[in-house]
């Protein structure tokens, strides 16, 4: 395969608007899907589709391996984020300083055709590689990971290299996340007689210094040796409804990044405890919170696993730094993780670009990123 080839791959890719349909109406991931389907079928490699949501499909691409009973999962998700906010042209994709700019050029676009390239190579070569390979394009992992989580349904394998900016480093730890809201309920009363209501806003501030304090003892803790401490972030607050009114309601969103070993619902419990303390100091205070929105637990991979091992190998031979490393982002990793496949986060370009009014991937690293993906291929045995 040229570089051309592979450029051209992802130039189509980026060319394609696969905004997630969640985010400011993107059509989803159809088209996209279409495309991943229509290359291997011109090259021979088996395809199907799994249903996530009417007209939002998980496309699967098959190579046989000399062991049907081992089988490795290349995974990349093909929806991106919103290109609100974005500073350059989201869907013209153009090439400068050896980068490629565009929308999900970095996020996961340009993992993306890596894989779908390292099988189409080794089916040019005529190699069968010693495991089955699946490709999973999946839907759905910038909103709510339902994608992954259809493939994870019935799966089973020795391994998965899952698809995501780590500037070619092996990813065994990632952080988890929960989000959820918290709501405090007032009373309205007109605006020149706020004695006669209950300010849900103000009630809600002392809920968010509290957090604050709470998120900052976080760095008192033991840090995970790859992942640092665990993170709290209160990012979006509502209340009210025109300013001449006593507001009856006040509403944020949280976002917790959890670490390797925390559970859901006992992280949801020191919330809550945190909550009954503020009800017993503060007279009046109305506060509950509701179900979670997302919740997704870390990732940690063993360093013995043999996807791990695998890896550092072939990096060592391509020169890249080959210790295993953690990152603070999740992804669709955890879920493969807990359906029992050992599982790395690989692929070229920064987490710093993704999602970003500019974004773009190193191109040099996108090359190196097949060549990874091919060697190891051929290694896993």
């Amino acid at each position: 395969m040229s570089d051309s080839s592979l450029l051209l791959t992802l130039a189509e890719l980026v060319s394609i608007n696969s905004v997630n349909s969640s985010y400011d109406g993107g059509p989803g991931e159809a088209e996209l899907a279409a495309y991943v389907r229509m290359f291997f079928d011109h090259r021979g490699i088996e395809t199907w589709e799994q249903e996530v949501f009417p007209g939002r499909n998980n496309v699967i691409a098959r190579l046989p391996g000399r062991d049907p009973s081992r089988r490795i999962v290349l995974e990349a998700h093909m929806d991106t984020v919103s290109v609100k906010g974005m500073s350059i042209p989201p869907f013209e994709p153009r090439v400068a300083e050896g980068r490629m700019y565009g929308r999900g050029a970095c996020d996961t676009k340009a993992g993306l055709a890596t894989m779908m390239h390292a099988l189409a190579d080794l089916k040019a070569e005529g190699i069968t590689p010693p495991c089955e390979v699946w490709l999973a394009a999946v839907v759905d992992e910038e909103y709510s990971y339902r994608g992954v989580v259809k493939l994870c349904e019935a799966i089973t394998a020795a391994a998965s290299i899952v698809a995501e900016p780590t500037e070619l480093r092996a990813v065994i730890a990632t952080k988890g996340v929960l989000r959820w809201r918290i709501v405090v309920r007032g009373k309205s009363a007109h605006s020149s007689k706020p004695h006669l209501g209950v300010n849900a806003i103000h009630h809600m501030s002392r809920v968010v210094l509290a957090l604050e304090e709470m998120h900052a003892r976080f760095a008192e803790n033991a840090p995970h040796p790859l992942l640092g401490t665990a993170t709290g972030n209160v990012g979006v607050i509502t209340g009210g409804t025109q300013v001449n009114f006593v507001p009856d309601q006040c509403a944020i969103e949280i976002d917790r990044r959890l670490l390797p070993g925390e559970k859901v619902e006992e992280v949801l419990a020191r919330y809550e405890t945190l909550l009954g303390e503020l009800r017993q100091q503060h007279s009046g205070l109305d506060v509950f919170m509701e179900a979670p929105m997302l919740t997704d637990e870390a990732l940690e991979t063993p360093e013995s696993e043999d996807v791990v091992q695998v890896a550092s190998g072939v990096l060592a031979e391509l020169g890249l730094n080959a210790s295993p490393c953690g990152v603070s982002f999740s992804c669709d990793a955890s879920k493969l993780a807990r359906a029992g496949v050992p599982t790395i986060v690989f692929g070229p370009g920064s987490i710093d670009r993704a999602h970003a009014a500019v974004e773009y991937v190193e191109l040099d690293q996108v090359q190196l990123a097949l060549e990874f993906h091919k060697r190891f291929l051929k290694s896993f045995v």
